[in-house]
This record gives C-alpha cells, sequence and structure tokens, in this order.
C-alpha cells in the first residue's frame, strides 16, 4: 500500500465509525404497542387470522367451553345497563344469535379504535342496524371483546 494513502484510508475508517455512533448517547425509546386509539389493521397479522379461524370454528360447533376461554373477562353482548341475567350463551341461545354471531365473524375486520371490528361497515356507516362483533389484543393475545346489536341512532 501506498504511504502516502494511509491518512486518507485512516480518515475514512473514522468517519466511518463515528458516523455509525449516536453524538448524544440517547436511544430512541421502544414501544410495545401503539398508543391507545391506533390499532393498526391486523387483518394480515398470522395471530390474528389463526384466532379468527379458531374463533369462527368453536362458534360453529357452538363449543362454549373453547369459546369462554376465547373471551374477555367482561364480554360485552347486551346494552342492558344492569348486566344481570342470563350469561352470554344463555342469551345467545333464547335470542337464537349464534347464526348472526356465525355471519358476522364471516366478514372483513377492520381496526376500529383499540379494536378489530366486523363488519367493515359499522365502522363508517352511522346508520348500520345490526350485529357487530371486537376483538383486542390483551397481554399479547386475541380475544373476544364482545358481539352487540349497533345502537340505534338518536332522535333529537
Amino acid at each position: 500500500m501506498n504511504p502516502r494513502c494511509m491518512p486518507l484510508l485512516l480518515l475514512v475508517s473514522l468517519a466511518l465509525v463515528f458516523t455509525g455512533c449516536s453524538s448524544t448517547g440517547k436511544k430512541k425509546p421502544e414501544t410495545a404497542k401503539p398508543p391507545a386509539g391506533s390499532l393498526k389493521d391486523q387483518s394480515g397479522d398470522v395471530s390474528f387470522q389463526a384466532f379468527v379461524s379458531r374463533l369462527r370454528k368453536a362458534v360453529a360447533a357452538k363449543d362454549k367451553a373453547t369459546l369462554a376461554t376465547m373471551m374477555t373477562p367482561n364480554f360485552g353482548y347486551s346494552w342492558d345497563a344492569d348486566g344481570e341475567g342470563a350469561g352470554v350463551f344463555d342469551y345467545w341461545d333464547a335470542n337464537n344469535l349464534w347464526p348472526e354471531v356465525q355471519a358476522v365473524l364471516r366478514e372483513k375486520f377492520v381496526p376500529n379504535d383499540n379494536y378489530m371490528v366486523a363488519p367493515a361497515e359499522v365502522t363508517f356507516n352511522a346508520d348500520y342496524v345490526g350485529y357487530f362483533a371486537g376483538l383486542r389484543l390483551e397481554r399479547g393475545s386475541w380475544r373476544f371483546a364482545y358481539f352487540v346489536p349497533a345502537p340505534l341512532p338518536s332522535t333529537h
């Protein structure tokens, strides 16, 4: 190697080393999950797809034991304020809602606040009439959070 090139090689090497280092020594903060209200579309995520597939099968089979393990502890199924009365499965049985649950779960899920909801129409249509479902991440696992009718538009 030509001795006159040594200083230039040393200078380039030092420039490469120092440009790769942070000058402040501070790291960017790592975020474990997106801020509240900003759940990104998870419909293409493998774990989301697997959960929805298992959920659909459990509903089709009316497998209440499996469904119970897939639901949030405070699963929403009625707009009644008191929250008393029959459990969700008794409610679905009494109101013949199993076919409706199956139909809604076949729909496309889209993000809405901190949930993935189906059908997609409910997120952009204030006049939507029918049931809708919500799934959410809880401690890294998907859970069936609610299955409720769309609230009726208020008349003022």
